[in-house]
This record gives C-alpha cells, structure tokens and sequence, in this order.
C-alpha cells in the first residue's frame, strides 16, 4: 500500500530553493533511505514533510490525503512523526517527563504506560535513567529517547534525520538495531543518514539526493552495487 507520494517538492530559505523539485514514494511496511551530502536537502525534506517547512511548490500525498498545508501537531495526530536532526529533546525535563510530552496528543493514559514499558523494554538504558535529566544523559541516550518519544505518538511512518550523529560505532550498532525492531513491529521509517552504506544495509530502497534533486533511486542492494554510488558515498 502506498503510503506517502510526494510529487515536484519544492522548499526555499529566503531565496535559496534547498529542494527543487523532488518524486518519491514510501510503501507502507517498507524502510526507505535518502542519501547524499551535506546541503543536499536531505534533512529540509523531512521537515517539509513533518510540515515545519512550507512548500513553495508540489504535493504531498499522506494516506490518500494532502497535507503539505497541514501543521505539525495534525500530522502527528494522523500519525506522521519526526525525530529531527540533532534529537531535539528537551534538556531540562526528565526522561519520563520526554516520553510523556511524546504522547501529548493522547489521552489513554493506560495504554500511554504500556508503550512507556515498550519503549523501556527496547530501550533498557531509558528505564535505569527514568527519573535522569535528560540533557545530562549521553549523546547515544539521547538519540534513543528521541527515537522513543516519536514512537509514544504511535506513528505509522517515522521520519528519522541523521540518528547516528556524532555516536560511537557501539551505540550506532544499537540504534540501527532498534530501527529493524521498530519496522518489524510495523512501523513505515524514511531514514536521512550520512553513513550510506549503513542506511542502505538496513533500508529496502533508496533515494540519492543531489543538490536538491533526487539523480537516483532504486532498491537498496541495486544502490549499494551502483558505481556511482560506491564511489561517491561509500567510499570505496
């Protein structure tokens, strides 16, 4: 089942055009990678998508409905979320306190604490730092809390941008774990990463994304054997 169409994306900064015109299609169950360097437009993309970015051009298509003039808090009630580059949580509230500020726009509160025990049991380190400020916690908790309060808004396709930032390769190795956990218990995930080769190991498709523009897309494996891509990507 397709899931998100996004079709002739355009966003600009004051007169910069970051995206120009982008296609892409997310099938529900799958995990899709956007790959490509800095100032791609990787990451403008995802936040146009979790609408904290207002298109300049094209159409976004989320479960048969447009929503590029939603706003962020009605794509997350409709199950769209983001955890954005640089986690984004908040420092001065508690680890608790983090994943209940995920499920704001919940009111179940005994399934609330059911998904905080899910989240707990991926993610034990969460649990051992429960009551912790989290702006006092390390930079791989951290990323797993973000990662865990998208998931307290029940999303049904998660935007992930750059989740292995500035980690060790130990707790790079547990965050790409848990995002397999995260779309076997089935969750759709659109994945921004600048190790390529690790999106693309762990993803069912891809996307190159150049200047703005996506030059080439196909399945992950076809990517990862692509010249180009190996070349410039890979590093090898």
């Amino acid at each position: 089942m397709n899931l998100l169409t996004v079709y002739d994306l355009k966003v600009s900064y004051g007169g910069i055009r970051a995206v120009r015109g982008i296609n892409l299609e997310i099938y529900q169950g799958e995990i899709v990678a956007l790959i490509g360097a800095n100032g791609a437009g990787k990451s403008t993309t995802l936040r146009a998508l979790a609408g904290l970015e207002r298109p300049v051009g094209g159409v976004i298509n989320y479960q048969g409905h447009t929503i590029e003039h939603y706003k962020t808090h009605e794509l997350v009630r409709k199950g769209l979320a983001l955890t954005p580059e640089g986690r984004g949580i908040f420092e001065l509230l508690t680890v608790q306190e983090n994943l209940l500020m995920g499920a704001y726009c919940r009111n179940d509160t005994e399934e609330i604490q059911l998904d905080i025990d899910k989240i707990f049991k991926q993610f034990p380190r969460l649990q051992e730092r429960n009551d912790q400020v989290a702006g006092t916690m390390s930079g791989g908790e951290q990323q797993m809390l973000a990662i865990g309060r998208a998931l307290m808004s029940r999303p049904k396709l998660l935007l992930l941008d750059e989740p292995s930032m500035g980690l060790a390769p130990l707790m790079v190795k547990k965050i790409f774990e848990s995002i397999r956990t995260i779309s076997a218990a089935g969750v759709t995930i659109l994945l921004v990463e600048q190790n390529a080769k690790l999106a693309l190991t762990v993803s069912h498709r891809g996307y190159v994304m150049e200047n703005g523009l996506i030059t080439l897309d196909g399945e992950a494996q076809t990517l990862l054997n692509n010249e180009k891509v190996r070349h410039a990507y890979l590093g090898e």
